[in-house]
């Protein structure tokens, strides 16, 4: 069961055999407790393909997903909220602390706001709740615009799912705050291969493309996809390529 939208068949990613292999490993592995990943790397560099390629392959248990956005990133708990919002209706199934620790950062009751801590207790209990005997998958991209509450609180239960078949899945950009969801296990996303850059290139042009033109921006864009995708939308070719 998903609560995101997908297709049920993706196109096969260039150059990205690597990191599917760890992200198939993550999904096999969740059965046997808590699994934790973090995806980094330079805008267009692909972590959201990726997370789009994990949650169409996630056909066991449950996935949630949301994306962080700049506008709620001085909003406390907007982006776990966000995330949260599918499995709500666990809440009554947590002991009475927790369950008015979680609505009350959500918004959903009146009171004293909780402490991270708290919240993060209670937090975990939900997960533990909504995965019952099948695994769940939360995916989170753009964490680099998460509320910090939010950050805080992802990496508190990061760091405390222990036996709990859930994984934990999020994408931040780079560079950028090195101490976001520091110390969890990492993949960097970097540019493409040479080879593989030249062929997602040719992919997407729909003329021929001289030899040179062709390696001038392969060499300019570093491998990064979105580079390489958008240049012949955007009516780049064949000139104005440094």
């Amino acid at each position: 069961m998903s609560d995101v939208p997908g297709s049920p068949a993706m196109p096969p990613l260039r150059g990205r055999r690597r990191e599917l292999r760890r992200l198939d490993l993550l999904l096999r592995e969740i059965r046997r407790g808590g699994r934790v990943l973090v995806l980094r790397g330079e805008a267009g560099s692909g972590k959201t393909t990726l997370l789009d390629h994990l949650t169409v392959r996630a056909t066991l248990g449950r996935v949630v997903r949301t994306a962080a956005v700049p506008s709620e990133s001085g909003i406390a708990y907007a982006g776990l909220q966000h995330l949260c919002a599918p499995l709500l209706y666990h809440l009554d199934r947590l002991p009475g602390p927790e369950q008015a620790a979680l609505a009350t950062a959500f918004g959903l009751r009146h009171g004293p706001v909780p402490g991270v801590g708290a919240t993060g207790r209670a937090l975990l209990g939900l997960l533990d709740a909504a995965a019952g005997p099948e695994p769940l998958l939360c995916v989170v991209d753009d964490v680099q615009w998460l509320d910090r509450v939010s950050g805080d609180l992802l990496t508190f239960v990061a760091h405390r799912l222990g036996e709990i078949p859930v994984g934990l899945v999020v994408a931040v950009r780079s560079p950028g705050d090195g101490a976001t969801l520091a110390g969890l296990p990492e993949l960097r996303v970097g540019g493409l291969a040479a080879d593989d850059a030249r062929a997602l290139l040719d992919d997407v042009v729909w003329w021929p493309l001289d030899n040179d033109v062709r390696e001038r921006i392969v060499v300019a864009s570093r491998g990064n996809p979105l580079a390489l995708v958008e240049w012949p939308r955007a009516g780049l070719f064949p000139y104005n390529v440094p």
